[in-house]
């Protein structure tokens, strides 16, 4: 269609008089006796009614003007020739429910074209867009039920807890190729190129664990009838993973640096700042494919493989399987870096063999053996504290943590080149893959007594993180154009929307 519409008899009569009555229930006795958040209420109230009969009409008008097209082919190229109009529909929209009536385009045992669905990009199911991007939009904010409420505060329309599920998985079924396809900014050639990965449980629903763990709680016993007790959980959860991929310009730094003295001795240099930060998480892909889409998302950003590449994890042997497998695969050097803080731990659990706890010498003993590792010494560290358990003749459950801290230090020694990271510019932390964990999964995941499906966990990791690469608006529009593919474009020939109705 093109120009302007021609408008049946009596358009925006019913537009008009609800206008009307507004203008004179606030020119009337009751508004003026109310306060400004009283008359916010009402206002609030009727004007979404107004809104909601001004689309009705414009539904209304497109309806009368919809125009009666000479062939609309269908994706097997059948030809459907039987026109029929007063087809209806109902549409829940965030101003209120509407009909939209259109033309069909029938053909015996096939499915019905409605070319004007198509125009308006209508979704298979009876809950607008708008309505679906409040729903995702809340519920990666907090429970579904709490998003069902926000959705009524914010439109007044009442969305059901497992609709508001429903509606977010939609969302998120294209965050996938929505990053395959995206693009990025370029940094600069010397900026480093960090790739980390971690895990966190969450508690699923029975059916939504993995097998082993299913059979793992099918056989355990529970203290209370009403909710699981402490360390009860352990057999109810499904790991989720999370990767994280991020640029930073390269900090030299020295071990001194890292481990600043007293403050005010003298400056240090900063630590190297994230920049370009992506985030990833599912629980339904296991830590090989997680993995992988961060080495996609890596050979995105370095596709020649020009920059230098470094993998932050915290130990977990898995995962560094998993990144050397894919690096090799690749054909890319990855060199993997185990977080400090997650050594230090470790060292802090020595401390207390031989220390009592509140003891200032520990710290100082602390900080001693950390200053090595970073120099380059975990294994003589390692030894060290082997030497001191024996001198101490301490007993084997007295020197357990002992004895933990420097089989760690050994087995990982090859992953503490601390020296050449150091020096090199790269981080040494992974404050980005566990403050993904704590926003992605602990934040809204580990509410009280939820427990999770698999798709209502996915839709929701998927989205926060969407949300927290800053992406949320541009991946609506990525995902109604996939929407209109799906649910309309892909019924018609050669993909192609009837012209006199687009």
């Amino acid at each position: 269609m093109s120009g302007r519409s021609a408008q049946p008899a009596g358009f925006g009569a019913d537009s008009r008089g609800c206008f009307e009555q507004l203008l004179g229930w606030l020119e009337g006795g009751q508004a003026t006796g109310m306060t400004h958040a009283e008359l916010e209420d009402e206002l609030a109230f009727r004007g979404r009614e107004l809104l909601r009969r001004m689309l009705q009409e414009h539904l209304t008008l497109r309806a009368a003007n919809e125009p009666r097209l000479a062939a609309v082919a269908d994706d097997a190229g059948i030809v459907h020739a039987v026109v029929e109009a007063g087809h209806r529909r109902t549409l829940a929209t965030v101003f209120g429910h509407v009909q939209v009536e259109r033309l069909a385009y029938r053909h015996r045992g096939h499915q019905n074209l409605h070319p004007a669905d198509a125009a308006l990009n209508l979704p298979d199911e009876r809950h607008s867009h708008g309505l679906r991007r409040l729903a995702a939009i809340e519920s990666t904010r907090g429970s579904f039920e709490q998003a069902s409420a926000a959705i009524t505060r914010a439109s007044g329309q009442g969305v059901g807890k497992r609709q508001v599920e429903e509606l977010t998985a939609r969302t998120a079924v294209d965050v996938d190729d929505f990053y395959a396809t995206a693009s990025h900014t370029e940094p600069a050639e010397d900026d480093v190129l960090v790739l980390s990965a971690d895990g966190k449980g969450i508690v699923m629903r029975p059916d939504s664990l993995r097998p082993a763990t299913a059979k793992a709680a099918a056989k355990a016993s529970t203290k209370l009838a009403t909710r699981l007790s402490k360390g009860e959980k352990r057999n109810r959860k499904r790991l989720a993973e999370v990767g994280a991929v991020y640029d930073l310009a390269p900090v030299p730094r020295q071990a001194t640096d890292v481990l600043a003295g007293k403050r005010g001795e003298h400056p240090t240099p900063a630590a190297p700042k994230a920049k370009n930060k992506w985030l990833t998480a599912s629980v339904v892909d296991d830590a090989a494919q997680v993995v992988a889409g961060i080495f996609d998302e890596a050979e995105r950003r370095d596709p020649d493989h020009r920059r230098s590449w470094v993998a932050l994890v915290d130990g977990n042997n898995h995962q560094i399987d998993r990144i050397q497998a894919e690096a090799s695969t690749r054909g890319v050097v990855v060199p993997i870096v185990i977080d400090l803080i997650h050594v230090v731990e470790y060292v802090w659990g020595a401390a207390w063999c031989f220390f009592t706890e509140g003891d200032p010498d520990a710290e100082t003993w602390v900080r001693q053996r950390v200053l090595a590792i970073l120099q380059g010494h975990a294994v003589q560290v390692a030894a060290g504290i082997r030497r001191r358990a024996s001198a101490a003749k301490l007993t084997r459950p007295k020197r357990a943590r002992a004895d933990e801290c420097a089989k760690y230090l050994v087995n990982k020694a090859r992953y503490l080149d601390y020296p050449t990271a150091l020096a090199a510019g790269w981080p040494i932390a992974t404050g980005i893959i566990e403050g993904a964990c704590r926003y992605l999964v602990a934040d809204r995941m580990d509410i009280t007594g939820a427990r999770w499906s698999v798709t209502g966990a996915e839709a929701v990791l998927k989205l926060r993180a969407v949300r927290a690469n800053g992406d949320f608006d541009t991946y609506w529009k990525f995902h109604l154009d996939r929407e209109q593919q799906r649910v309309h474009r892909s019924h018609y020939a050669n993909n192609v929307i009837p012209l006199a109705a687009a």
